[in-house]
């Protein structure tokens, strides 16, 4: 069994704790779905945001979804000019026999424009 990565993001409609929560959830739990992840093999999971989303505690989200025994860690991501702004993203490592290429990596929304040259098997199935 190895520690893999999922990587999402998201953007958010406006810098609130309510939508920097919804926009969490939205995206952790599509990015469970999409990789048949249960909460028991999660190791930690890291949420960034751009420097522009800082009414709340990204990881606040996992903890109203019940996830108390998984490390969570906040962080904002590199000011870099011309970056997509409102972004959330989120790192999730767990435990599991598939590959890294078995895994599937979730964009939502206005951060679709990240990974424009990837599938989205996650949409094919009916998942936002």
């Amino acid at each position: 069994m190895w520690c893999r990565g999922i990587r999402g993001a998201i953007t958010v409609s406006e810098n609130t704790k309510e939508a920097i929560i919804a926009a969490s959830k939205e995206l952790l739990q599509n990015l469970m779905e999409a990789n048949e992840v249960e909460i028991s093999d999660v190791a930690c999971i890291l949420f960034t945001t751009t420097p522009d989303l800082n009414a709340a505690f990204p990881a606040a989200a996992a903890r109203e979804l019940g996830w108390t025994q998984v490390p969570l860690l906040c962080g904002h991501e590199m000011n870099v000019p011309g970056s997509l702004s409102s972004c959330l993203r989120i790192l999730v490592l767990f435990n599991t026999n598939k590959r890294n290429e078995e895994i599937v990596h979730v964009y939502l929304g206005g951060a679709e424009t990240l990974r424009a040259e990837e599938e989205k098997p996650w949409q094919d199935e009916g998942k936002k």
